[in-house]
């Protein structure tokens, strides 16, 4: 998949209103899930434990912390925009989070990002990206969410 090349404030803008693109999907595995938890400290039993899971579990098996699907945006958001000529980018927040399907292990995710908002700040922009986390095969996303981004382009 090519990427969107971005390189200032004007082309950024273009966008507006508009589909920006999808990630590859990426497939979510229980060493992922399991890295997440030690390194959050959660370990809650729906996400570590496999056999509890398929036993108690509504889900069947395993599933991904909501704030792990979540971490992912950055990665999946580079894979759709190539950025240049830019000095800095800056995750400024997250409007209106809803997490919406449980990411299965081994399910395949990918970022969908549309550009709802773009602001001029004085030559710094700051950006309003529709973000939805698609699951391969479902009818619901994993979430969906405003992500605001600030970009310092160097022109």
């Amino acid at each position: 998949m090519s990427k969107v090349v971005i390189n200032s404030h004007a082309e950024f803008e273009k966008f507006l209103g508009k589909l920006i693109g999808y990630s590859d999907y990426l497939q979510i595995t229980q060493e992922q899930i399991n890295m997440f938890a030690d390194a959050t400290l959660d370990h809650q039993w729906i996400h570590i434990d496999s056999e509890r899971a398929k036993k108690e579990s509504q889900f069947g098996d395993t599933i991904a912390h909501g704030y792990l699907t979540l971490s992912l945006l950055p990665y999946l958001w580079e894979e759709i925009v190539d950025f240049r000529n830019i000095k800095m980018m800056v995750n400024y927040g997250i409007e209106d989070l809803k997490f919406q399907d449980p990411v299965k292990v081994n399910s395949k995710v990918r970022l969908k990002a549309e550009l709802t908002d773009i602001k001029n700040l004085r030559g710094i922009t700051k950006t309003f990206m529709k973000a939805t986390l698609e699951i391969d095969g479902s009818n619901k996303p994993a979430f969906v969410a405003t992500v605001v981004f600030i970009y310092h382009f160097e022109q």
